[in-house]
């Protein structure tokens, strides 16, 4: 068994000895080892467990039951923004005295504070809000006595809310013959062989590849670009800033750096800067040899890698390089991204996420903004996009912590303050997330946006990661598929938002080609079934059109 499903196996035993019979649950990939455990008490009758997939909504849920039966009832989230989504619910268990266990779980220790993605503090979130509040991870000798106190002063002489906040190392979900996992695996120091202003010039070999991730200042991913491209290396880009950003940025960089053609190609430096989150590819390529890589920490705000780099520069007011790349060099990697692009088009037909990507991204008017939301959404953009001949266009993210919250009250806040023709291309669940963003009264400015939703009815995300794997399909729909049957059309209505359903990839671009005025919502039906064999299909469609070359 490994460590993380003993844990989680722990503190459900912990709950249910407790005198705990409720314990709601919203769905994320870091509490994956408790949704499991949980499912499986359920399943024997030991609790009843309760799933939500909106954190605010599951948290005063938890305070309903505990409400009514004068015993404590519980609420699991996964990290970042869904532990604060719970804050609410948490004061009100405060000041009406109402026994409420909050179960947030994180990363290891090691990995805050640097920039770890879904990573802030939550220790301490709550403030004096809790009763009691202690970490628990699998270096703690004694969580069944950690789990007796916090229950003792949840329904003490003040009842109220207490905090456990839990850390999961990888792998999160459990092992399929539930087999005995060696130890884990020792945390990796960070190696900075040198961190300093780039004063000097940075030299760097002919085969130089640089990756960017999502940075902090407006036009930062353009200027790094140029700089870069005037030098003739490769660049690889996360769909953030204003596109496109130059000649030198490959397409489709995580179906390339996923291929045995990319370890025939793998460069002698990686220049990096910005928090890299979107693709395993990509995060495998910058850990694969530290000692190759050097980080760009750029701007006031910025913390650093969250990964082991053999040197971290400091860019407060640009960079200078020295060096060139050979033709060779770039045009491998654009004639390798060409091939993989011709190679994967047949698969993108109308239905899927990656297509519905492409086709709002080639009809936008020059001169919009897209924002775009987390999970599916963002990888589909950063997997089929081609960029080349788009002028003007701005992608934006809530990357900080790249959690599904708030994205259509994002987008009403960048249309608003831009100007600019603004569209949301968001998943169903991000969407109803965040529904009342579209209550606004009638005396309010309002935004000229399109909203265009992708509606797999779930959260197609995870049938992407190791829970969607056929094996583990008994325990997915429930606790991670989460299928909610909404009619948008019908909420659409109720809020008195402009609707359309696409039904066809002309009737898509003819509505999106339309510079949006108000608030109109775009309905696209999505298969999810189909999210998991089509990334196998691009993958495998990537490698046969590098192999050989």
């Amino acid at each position: 068994m490994n460590p993380s499903t003993t844990l989680a196996r722990a503190v459900v035993d912990g709950l249910i000895a407790g005198g705990v019979g409720h314990v709601v649950l919203a769905p994320g990939s870091r509490s994956a080892p408790l949704a499991y455990e949980l499912q499986a008490a359920d399943r024997a009758g030991r609790l009843t467990l309760h799933v939500r997939v909106d954190e605010r909504a599951a948290g005063f849920l938890a305070l309903g039951l505990a409400k009514v039966s004068g015993r404590a009832a519980a609420i699991v989230t996964t990290s970042g923004t869904a532990v604060a989504n719970l804050h609410p619910a948490v004061l009100e268990a405060h000041h009406g005295l109402v026994p409420m266990v909050v179960i947030s779980t994180d990363r290891p220790r090691e990995l805050r504070g640097i920039g770890a993605n879904q990573t802030t503090t939550q220790p301490g979130m709550f403030g004096e809000a809790v009763r009691f509040e202690a970490e628990l991870s699998a270096e703690h000798g004694q969580p069944m006595t950690v789990l007796e106190q916090a229950l003792a002063a949840a329904a003490g002489e003040v009842p109220g809310p207490v905090h456990l906040n839990v850390a999961f190392r990888e792998p999160l979900v459990p092992d399929l013959a539930d087999e005995p996992r060696c130890t884990w695996p020792e945390a990796r120091a960070r190696t900075t062989a040198r961190s300093a202003d780039c004063a000097d010039p940075l030299i760097l070999p002919e085969r130089t590849l640089v990756i960017l991730g999502d940075l902090p200042g407006a036009g930062q991913a353009r200027e790094l670009a140029r700089t870069f491209g005037d030098g003739g290396w490769p660049v690889i880009a996360e769909p953030f800033g204003e596109q496109p950003l130059g000649p030198t940025v490959i397409p489709r960089g995580p179906l390339l750096l996923g291929t045995s053609w990319y370890a025939r190609h793998r460069p002698d430096r990686i220049v990096a800067a910005g928090r890299v989150t979107l693709s395993r590819s990509v995060r495998a390529a910058l850990t694969a040899d530290q000692t190759r890589v050097t980080y760009l920490a750029c701007g006031p705000r910025w913390i650093g890698p969250s990964y082991p780099v053999g040197e971290t520069l400091q860019v407060s007011g640009g960079v200078r390089v020295d060096g060139a790349s050979s033709a060779a060099w770039l045009s491998s990697w654009r004639n390798a991204s060409s091939a993989v692009g011709q190679a994967i088009s047949p698969a993108l037909v109308w239905g899927s996420g990656p297509a519905l990507a492409s086709q709002v991204a080639g009809a936008v008017p020059d001169g919009s903004t897209i924002v775009i939301g987390s999970s599916n959404s963002v990888r589909d953009l950063e997997l089929a996009v081609d960029w080349s001949g788009r002028e003007s266009v701005r992608v934006v993210a809530n990357r900080g912590l790249a959690g599904i919250d708030g994205l259509v009250s994002t987008a009403v806040g960048v249309g608003l303050a831009s100007g600019a023709p603004t569209y949301a291309l968001v998943g169903d669940l991000t969407f109803l997330h965040d529904i009342n963003a579209l209550l606004i009264g009638p005396g309010e400015p309002r935004p000229d946006l399109t909203i265009v939703v992708a509606n797999d009815d779930g959260g197609g995300i995870f049938s992407t990661l190791e829970p969607g794997e056929p094996e583990r399909a008994a325990d997915f729909e429930r606790i991670f598929g989460t299928a909610t049957g909404a009619r948008i059309g019908d909420l659409a209505r109720a809020y008195g938002i402009r609707y359309s359903r696409a039904g066809s990839p002309a009737e898509l671009a003819s509505l999106v080609a339309e510079p949006p005025r108000g608030i109109s919502i775009i309905e696209v039906p999505i298969d999810r079934s189909g999210h998991r064999a089509l990334r196998a299909r691009l993958r495998e469609a990537a490698e046969a059109a590098t192999a050989g070359r």
